[in-house]
Order: structure tokens, then sequence, then C-alpha cells
């Protein structure tokens, strides 16, 4: 068993035994992943994990049939092998097409990874835990628990396939979390701040352990105050970053094209359409440097891209990967084509999906609301992927009275359906923010993706509380 990528030669040759049988299209994904992964929990260091994972995932399609295989075996023979399965999965037969020579076409990275966090000592990263734990706790006596953790990894790729391509990718990843638990009269609150970019250590010369793990206890410490939530249908500002995952969940979803070919999306055939007020541009960016869902190609070797999803509230376009570019006829993938490992079959996947910047100051934003909820950072929730409707829970939130921010909430809920509340938005922010790194699942694969909003305000949401 070889220790190293295919080299070309290799890689053509596994092509060639692929289309042996008579499909009309093989690619080949070879993946090398590293990670490490550090937490400090309630006053004791967990045993650091390392780990690592290679293979080759292989694809064959034959008209509308298509074959996969994948195999950690990257030899020349493992290769050939999982390329006869393919072919056979995707019941292949006719007369092999002419093979296209290889040519490769890497595409520079989104940004430079600076200190690779395989060359920074393990005792280095472990230190940071303890100092963001120490710091969390010096915030007061009510905060009773810290977790901290650490983790990077590094993901190497290399994609060829039968239309000649052959391209790569090295995706450096590094993150840090901290919550923390206090409790007081009014029972338990948690905070929570988490910090990631495709980086390497470098992170750590712009990001302070200490701020974040300020920033948790301060939030748990504030919700100790907290009164219930209220409960109706009231208008609801969304500061910066914090509403990001809820048009990822409600609306990204329903605009990638796999969603759009099943007909389960309310977005099905509505292109040249108004589906969000006109201050509203929906992007999704694979290009932004630095951030979670960045890379230099996607997992099908189609350059990372910035796709105008929505623009001035017109729905332009969905998200592609090749399959469902092939099947519209259009000339190329918008670069969504995602897939967890190379065990698993590429499907369109968002990146980093945002609405763009708007014209108001965010202070101006609330001082225009007489009353209602700001929502500061909302937590995990349930969507309706073909309708839209969602349920999200507030992890950090304030009434809003008489045009200002007045007391925290509990946890409470949020309510409502995307696509309208593309269309009740009814102000938009000057101060873009992205929030934190978040994980994106689909029919069972996860991904690294990232989300943003500048602070808005929708005109009516209903908030599920328990205020009387």
């Amino acid at each position: 068993m070889t220790t190293s990528m295919p080299d070309a030669d290799v890689l053509d040759a596994t092509l060639r035994a692929a289309l042996r049988s008579g499909g009309d299209f093989a690619e080949v994904f070879v993946e090398d992943r590293r990670g490490f992964r550090a937490s400090f929990d309630d006053g004791r260091v967990e045993e650091p994990v390392s780990g690592r994972s290679r293979g080759a995932g292989i694809r064959v399609r034959a008209g509308a049939s298509v074959g996969f295989a994948h195999t950690t075996d990257l030899s020349p023979t493992g290769l050939r092998d999982a390329a006869e399965v393919a072919a056979s999965a995707a019941r292949a037969g006719g007369v092999q097409p002419p093979g296209v020579p290889l040519s490769r076409r890497d595409v520079p990275a989104p940004n430079e990874v600076v200190a690779a966090p395989d060359n920074v000592a393990k005792d280095r990263k472990v230190g940071l835990l303890r100092v963001a734990e120490e710091a969390a706790r010096a915030e007061g006596s009510a905060v009773f628990q810290v977790a901290c953790t650490y983790g990077d990894s590094r993901r190497r790729i290399l994609v060829a396939n039968s239309d000649g391509l052959l391209s790569g990718d090295e995706q450096v990843k590094t993150f840090f979390s901290v919550s923390a638990d206090a409790v007081g009269d009014g029972g338990k609150q948690s905070g929570r701040e988490t910090v990631g970019h495709t980086a390497g250590f470098e992170l750590f010369d712009t990001v302070d352990v200490t701020d974040l793990a300020r920033t948790a206890a301060r939030r748990a410490l504030r919700k100790l105050e907290a009164v219930p939530a209220p409960s109706g249908t009231m208008p609801v500002v969304i500061g910066p970053g914090g509403g990001g995952v809820l048009f990822h969940e409600a609306c990204g979803h329903g605009l990638e094209a796999d969603h759009i070919h099943k007909d389960v999306s309310v977005f099905t055939g509505r292109v040249g359409e108004q589906v969000a007020n006109p201050m509203v541009t929906l992007i999704d960016d694979g290009t932004m440097p630095r951030e979670w869902g960045c890379y230099a190609i996607d997992d099908e070797g189609r350059p990372a891209q910035r796709n105008v999803l929505i623009a001035d509230g017109v729905l332009v376009d969905y998200m592609w990967d090749r399959l469902r570019a092939d099947r519209d006829g259009r000339d190329a993938s918008s670069g969504n084509g995602r897939r967890q490992s190379y065990q698993h079959l590429p499907m369109v996947r968002m990146t980093n999906t945002y609405i763009a910047n708007g014209d108001s100051h965010p202070d101006d934003i609330v001082a225009d609301t007489p009353h209602g909820v700001y929502v500061a950072h909302l937590g995990g929730g349930q969507v309706n992927t073909a309708t839209g409707d969602f349920v999200f829970g507030m992890t950090e939130a304030y009434l809003i009275e008489d045009g200002r921010l007045t007391a925290p909430i509990r946890d409470g809920n949020l309510i409502g359906n995307g696509p309208e509340v593309l269309l009740l938005i009814d102000a938009l922010g000057n101060d873009f923010a992205m929030g934190s790194p978040g994980t994106c699942g689909k029919d069972g694969q996860g991904v690294p993706v990232g989300d943003g909003t500048p602070t808005l305000r929708v005109q009516r949401l209903t908030v599920g509380g328990t205020a009387a």
C-alpha cells in the first residue's frame, strides 16, 4: 500500500479502467486528512486525540446511472480494483470513449497558511485551554463550570476526471471554543463563544482566547438576570452575524439544485421572481478568505465561486454540482459540489452563505423599533426544507422597549417561515459580520460552512416564550 498521493500516470490508468466497460464519465477523488483535538473540562485536560484518514472515492457515470466505490488502498492495483467495482455498479456498457490526457489546473488558495498546526507542539495548544479556563472563572464566583476545546485539521485532496482535469487543494482549519455555566437565583445559565477560520495556528496572533473566555462567561452571567421571554408575534431585530444560520437553514437549502430537481423546494421554478424585499441580496461565496466554508476547489475539482443567489430581492440562480449542472444543460457547476470524505459521493452544498450589507445604522434600526426582541445569537433549530418552516432557539436575546435594549430574556424560540422572512425584512444594517463556524448536515454528510448577516429587522415573527 502506497503512502503518497497517486501520480498523474496512476490516476490516468485508473480513469481508463473505470471507463473500460463504456461509462461516459469517471472521476477519482483522493483525500488525506489529519486532525487534532483537545479539551479542558471542569478543571482537567481530557486526553488529546489525533487522527488520520486516507483513501480514494471513484465515481463512474453511464447515462443516468452512477456507480461509486471507495478504498484505502492507494496503490495502482487498489485504485484499479475500486474503479472496476464502480464501473460495474454503474451498469455501463458500450464503446469506451477516447481518453483525455490529464492536465494540471491548480487554483490559488484563498489565503496563505502561515503556521501549520502540525508544526506546533501539543503542549502549546493545551496551554491555550488552561489560559481560557482561568479567564472564564475569573469573571465571577457564579461561574461554576467551564469547558474549552481546541481543534485543527489539514485536508489534502486531489481530483482527476475523464475530461482531463487534474487539480488539488490543501485546506487547513483551526478553531477554539469556550462554554461557561453560571448559577444564581434564576437557575443555571450558559454562555458560549467560538472562533474558527480556514487558517493555521496564526489564528491566535489576532484572536485572544482570554477575550473569548470572558465573553462566554459574561454572557452566562448576564442571563442570570434574564426575564421570561415574551410570547406572540412581534418585530424581531437580529444582530450582526447572529442570524446567518436562520437563512442558511430556512432559505439556503431550498436553493440547492438537487432540491430543485426533486421539486421539494418552495423556490422551484421561481428564477426571475421577486422572493425577498428589494433591499436583500443573498450570496454563497466559497472564495471568502479565511472563512470556515472557503476552499480553492470543490470536491469535484471546480474552482470555488462567488454565487449571487438573490439580487435586490429577485431570485437569479441556484447552487449546482456537476451532476445537476449536466442534467440541466449548464456549461459548468457553481463550485458547490462537496462531500464529507472520500467515502461519500459529492452533492450540492453551501459554502459561506450570507445577506449583504444594507444602508442603515444598526442603532437606528433598534431605535425605530418601539417594542420587540433583539436576538444576538441563535442556537440550534429544526427546518422543513420543502416549506421553509422553522423553529430556532435564541441563546442570547434582549427585550426592545421604547427603542432601547433592556432586559436579557431567557431562552425562547423563533418560529416562522424562511421565504416569508425574506419578504418581511424591512431594515438592513451596514455592520455585516460572519457568525460562528458551523457544520452543515445533509443526507448523512457534514461539511464545514459559514454564514453571516448585518443587523436586520423582520417586521413580524412568532416568539415562543413563557411570559404571560
